[in-house]
């Protein structure tokens, strides 16, 4: 079984309410009232570049349509390959949707 480094009892609050949301909406009301746009936008766009990086695009292309830096890029890289497997779960389960 998995077990998280991060986790405490104010991640697995977090945890539980980000399964409870139920669609697109509730997605959008809790994470506009939790977090900055900054954040929202940040995360946004490492999702975008897991799905690219997945896709075998260049640190060129990813760059130049995500707007990401490199070290950003690059992280998310090291997260998708020695990571808790959380980018390549969820991009898998949006695929097949």
């Amino acid at each position: 079984m998995f077990e998280p480094k991060i986790r405490n009892h104010q991640t697995d609050l977090l945890m539980k309410a980000v399964i409870l949301l139920r669609d697109e909406e509730d997605a959008y009301r809790f994470f506009e009232d939790l977090c900055t746009i900054p954040e929202i936008k940040s995360i946004s766009q490492r999702l975008e570049v897991a799905e690219l990086l997945r896709k075998k695009e260049t640190y060129q292309k990813i760059a130049e349509q995500t707007g990401a830096s490199s070290a950003t890029i690059s992280r998310v890289n090291r997260a998708l390959t020695y990571g808790a497997d959380g980018y390549n779960r969820i991009l898998e389960k949006m695929e097949k949707e």
